[in-house]
């Protein structure tokens, strides 16, 4: 639909695009993103028409764009500009009216019955009937944003250039804005050009991204190949990290801030451990961000209190989530900074181990009882029980930087270091009476506290692998140790 080749644009002797080439197929929506200066609000103005290049061709609809009429190329191209119009005087719907202006014959020409129908459309469109008699003035800038796009759209377009097109826009308009856009490029063929500040909303929203630094390409392709960390890092010139949005297949852009000077202590240095048979409980100035299976803050998150709580064996609750925070709000503790766990164990048995070597800064606690002890691999052949509360918890506390994959490598090897410490325990599945490689409810947690050096990986042979299983095998096997001595074997 449209192909732009060789295109270069400049402000008199300033070179602001420099040979950038890029087609846009019917019906996609086509991100331009890149830092302030990068050239994307100049290449959107070429696109429209009305910046002239130095070099290079814009082709539209197998036509060259300055063979284009004014109105013939407005019936085909709408624009919505980065910057809000604030010198009409005319309300809403007149101002939405002169989207009408490129299928108007005459001067005196009166709106017909279709161009009133299309303005009604694009107000509803838009969620800007309710206010259509009012004076375009007196509306805020994100309301003034959204009569103007509804201005665009009732020129009936094929193609919509949108300059910032969420700027002045709450986060429910942003939402709302791009998901009709979306819907409007898969049912219409609507197709979409957008410069977007937002590096999220583009990754979400569009089907192809073109990054732009210092008005050269840095990159073209799906938001997937396009959002990478080192291409992004040397372009916006700040650290940032790329993951997976959590509920749909793109990347999650986060900006990362600079931290102010750190303590003398180190972060485990600063671990404040309280042990007795009430609780295990270690706290922290900062929070950690972690990986677990806890009752309270499971998966990833961050946290500063870190709770392993004593529950009888017999214990049985309908909502344990919401008794455990009754249980914190009741000693003074907010459920939402806690990462909670539950144990049958007697918790003076627990063994915490703190090692610093080698450049690795580490501590583990485990709590340990078998008496639900389980062979994972012959498990199926259990009768349909109501499970017990969890006997072994281990928690690992990481000095240092870990992207996600490195803790889920760390939560495999602190499974097979626990099991093979129950393994030269020789404990056993009661029921099959095979030696057992947990509990029923085991828990685990790898926190790191994403400062320091940085640990791409935490597999059995790596350095952080080595000294995490060796700290667990040891750890679970003094507290399996003392949990056998309580019980008289």
């Amino acid at each position: 639909m449209l192909n732009v080749t060789n295109l270069t644009l400049s402000y008199g002797e300033k070179i602001v695009i420099e040979n950038v080439s890029f087609n846009v197929n019917k019906g996609e929506i086509f991100g331009i993103v890149g830092p302030n200066g990068s050239g994307k609000t100049t290449l959107l103005k070429a696109i429209s028409g009305s910046q002239e290049p130095v070099q290079g061709k814009i082709i539209l609809n197998e036509r060259s764009l300055t063979t284009y009429h004014s109105k013939e190329l407005a019936k085909l191209m709408a624009v919505l500009p980065q910057q809000s119009e604030t010198a009409f005087t005319y309300s809403v719907s007149d101002v939405v009216a002169l989207g009408r202006y490129p299928y108007q014959k005459g001067w005196l020409q009166g709106l017909t019955k279709e161009d009133h129908q299309v303005i009604e459309q694009a107000l509803r469109q838009t969620g800007t009937e309710g206010f259509k008699d009012i004076p375009l003035q007196s509306l805020s800038g994100g309301e003034r944003q959204r009569v103007l796009l509804a201005r665009a759209l009732a020129q009936e377009p094929d193609i919509l250039l949108l300059d910032e097109p969420t700027n002045h826009l709450d986060i429910s308009y942003q939402m709302s804005l791009l998901n009709s856009l979306k819907q409007w490029s898969r049912d219409r063929g609507l197709t979409v050009i957008a410069v977007l500040h937002d590096l999220n909303m583009a990754s979400l929203y569009c089907d192809r991204v073109l990054l732009l630094d210092e008005g050269q390409t840095i990159a073209l392709n799906d938001p997937r190949n396009v959002m990478k960390k080192e291409s992004l890092t040397d372009v916006y010139k700040t650290a940032l990290e790329c993951g997976e949005h959590p509920a749909h297949p793109s990347p999650l852009i986060t900006f990362v801030p600079e931290t102010a000077d750190q303590e003398s202590l180190s972060p485990i240095d600063q671990l404040q451990i309280e042990q007795n048979a009430q609780w295990i409980k270690i706290t922290s100035p900062n929070r950690w961000k972690a990986l677990s299976s806890a009752v309270l803050g499971a998966g990833f998150s961050w946290h500063n209190t870190f709770v392993n709580r004593h529950v009888h064996k017999d214990y049985q609750c309908d909502d344990v989530i919401s008794e455990f925070r009754h249980y914190l709000t009741e000693r003074e503790m907010s459920g939402e900074d806690v990462m909670g766990m539950m144990t049958a164990a007697m918790l003076e048995d627990g063994v915490i181990l703190r090692v610093n070597e080698n450049g690795l800064n580490m501590l583990v606690m485990v709590t340990a009882g078998t008496s639900n002890a389980v062979d994972a691999t012959r498990a199926f052949s259990h009768p349909q029980i109501e499970s017990k509360v969890g006997t072994i918890n281990t928690w690992v506390f990481v000095e240092g930087k870990m992207p996600e994959s490195a803790y889920v490598q760390a939560l495999m090897t602190v499974t097979e270091a626990k099991s093979k410490a129950m393994f030269d325990e020789g404990i056993k599945d009661e029921i099959t009476q095979t030696i057992a490689t947990g509990t029923s409810t085991d828990s685990v947690m790898i926190a790191a506290s994403q400062e320091g050096e940085e640990f791409p990986y935490a597999g059995t042979i790596t350095p952080v692998g080595k000294l995490m299983a060796k700290l667990v095998y040891e750890a679970t096997r003094e507290a399996i140790v003392n949990n056998k001595k309580r019980r008289g074997i």
